[in-house]
């Protein structure tokens, strides 16, 4: 029972460190989802615009808000990661 006590003890260097991989995997993951989702405003505002071109203004609006809330959850989305693996 000692032996497996010991076992249980062992230095925290014999195990690989796996931070730096999953922190890089969320931070691809916050990109890859910001860009798309900034991709699909883009488009959703660009056709919103040549179907009413007369509310451009309130759209244009409209989509920049959406944008500029994405752009912020993927900065939260990085900075979590990295604080993550940091602690």
């Amino acid at each position: 029972m000692l032996n497996m006590l010991a076992l249980l003890q062992e230095p925290a260097a014999a195990v690989p460190n796996f931070g730096w991989l999953g922190a890089g995997i969320g931070v691809g993951l916050a990109i890859v989802g910001a860009g798309i989702g900034l991709g699909r405003i883009g488009g959703s505002v660009a056709e919103s615009i040549a179907r009413q071109p007369e509310a451009a203004g309130e759209i244009r609006g409209a989509g920049l808000l959406f944008a500029v809330l994405l752009e912020g959850a993927t900065i939260i989305a990085l900075v979590f990661a990295l604080l993550f693996k940091l602690i």
